[in-house]
């Protein structure tokens, strides 16, 4: 079997898990669980098939010229989606997984949110317009989809350390997501340090790069195939630091119940005090006089 044959055999792979995992998410619902999530997989089902048609006529010099170039800008521009839908897959993953923490759940989405502007606008800082056109579309969307990638891994790794605290089963769908997509951004730090943009897409390391995403649609396929385990209500003791912080951060942003201030009369209490008994002296004494 040639390199190309495999390639094209691992390609087709891909759109059937690809094609399971858009048709379990559409059968249990989860799409209205986590839209952003049915988004990037719908987004993925309508590109892979003129992408997968578009590089496979350019192998077999199909109108090369059209083929390359329409190859290029539809795979950076479903590029660039992807790396916004996915931000968005984030949030929706950091939100489920604190479900039952309502103030760190709304404290940590506003928190989440600047850290990735902040990691944009970093990323984005460096970048140099003096480049043809072509190079600035792949350095903005390499750009983007590292900072997304960072987010990734940071998500993984907060779950990871913090499951214990959340209370949240491993066959958790929120989970299975995050350490899908953990896979796919570790697979792609290390691909881009090891493989250049120039390399044959036929070099061994293409072979390992796309296992490693077959595994990852085999973990979100099992996650999905298989019934989540219900979430139980959240026990915690009195003491426990991450309900003293979910209380803190529901105080955060609220003004509070109003409290009505009544004007104080002026003068001094004593001396209201005094007036009163002289009234209630003046009172007896003319009683006595009328009575004698």
């Amino acid at each position: 079997m040639s390199s190309q044959t495999a390639i094209f055999l691992m390609d087709a792979a891909e759109f059937i898990l690809w094609s399971v995992l858009g048709f379990l998410i559409w059968k249990k619902k989860l799409h209205h669980r986590f839209p952003a999530m049915g988004g990037y997989v719908a987004l993925r089902l309508a590109s892979m098939p003129a992408l997968l048609i578009l590089i496979h006529g350019q192998m077999n010099h199909w109108f090369t010229s059209f083929c390359t170039a329409a190859y290029f800008y539809l795979y950076w521009a479903v590029y660039i989606a992807s790396a916004v839908l996915l931000f968005f897959v984030c949030i929706e993953v950091f939100r489920s997984a604190l479900t039952a923490f309502s103030g760190l759940q709304r404290l940590g989405t506003v928190v989440f949110r600047w850290a990735a502007l902040v990691s944009a606008i970093v990323s984005l800082s460096t970048l140099s317009f003096e480049q043809p056109s072509a190079c600035i579309i792949t350095n903005i969307a390499y750009r983007l989809m590292r900072s997304v990638s960072i987010l990734e891994l940071c998500l993984l790794a907060f779950l990871c350390l913090s499951m214990n605290a959340l209370r949240l089963p491993i066959r958790d769908m929120a989970f299975g997501i995050a350490m899908g997509f953990g896979l796919m951004s570790a697979n792609d730090f290390v691909f881009a340090s090891l493989l250049s943009r120039n390399t044959s897409l036929t070099s061994p390391l293409q072979f390992v790069g796309q296992s490693v995403i077959l595994v990852s649609l085999g973990v979100w396929v099992t996650y999905c195939a298989l019934p989540e385990p219900v979430r139980q209500p959240v026990l915690m003791p009195a003491n426990s630091f991450i309900l003293r912080w979910n209380e803190i951060a529901s105080a955060l942003g609220h003004t509070g119940t109003r409290v009505a201030v009544q004007e104080t009369a002026s003068g001094f209490f004593l001396a209201d005090a005094e007036r009163n008994a002289e009234k209630m002296l003046l009172g007896n004494l003319k009683g006595r006089e009328s009575e004698a």
